[in-house]
């Protein structure tokens, strides 16, 4: 009988999230796979990428997603907004991919592709988590050389192995 190969450790998935994330465990439809995600990452299995922008908006959501958001504080990692992510995000913009009112959703998704990001996690399937948009998102990064980037729901990066 040949001996089982101990699993190679795996890289943390390092991802973007934006508010909806943190104020999907307080959804009714979003709760239970939002409180896996925020298993995942507190198993070290995801590394949570977030925004000065995004602490701004985080400020004026309601106590309970504030408190979320305070309570992962230790696992994340802050993006500072620079002149290239700005840059990228009016990109977006002029090239239509977002309504011009959707101008901080582009700036989260310039943020994570410029750092690298393995995706954007959102429950904004609206503006972000859209076929259509996630094309144009991927056109401009082509264009302008950054790489694809994913967007995905939280759903979607839960290994339901781990979960």
């Amino acid at each position: 009988m040949a001996a089982r190969r101990p699993r190679a450790a795996r890289r943390p998935l390092r991802v973007y999230v934006d508010t909806s994330v943190f104020g999907g465990v307080h959804d009714d439809e979003f709760r239970e796979p939002s409180e896996r995600f925020f298993t995942a990452v507190r198993a070290g299995v995801i590394v949570i990428l977030v925004s000065e922008v995004l602490v701004v908006e985080i400020s004026s959501a309601p106590a309970v997603v504030q408190a979320t958001f305070e309570a992962h504080r230790a696992e994340m990692e802050i993006l500072e907004t620079t002149a290239e992510a700005a840059a990228l995000a009016e990109a977006y913009l002029a090239a239509r991919v977002v309504p011009p009112a959707s101008r901080v959703d582009a700036l989260h998704v310039a943020l994570a592709s410029i750092a690298r990001a393995d995706a954007v996690v959102s429950w904004n399937f609206k503006h972000l988590v859209q076929l259509r948009r996630i094309r144009g998102f991927h056109a401009v990064n082509v264009l302008r050389g950054y790489p694809l980037i994913e967007i995905r729901s939280p759903l979607e990066v839960i290994d339901v192995e781990e979960a």
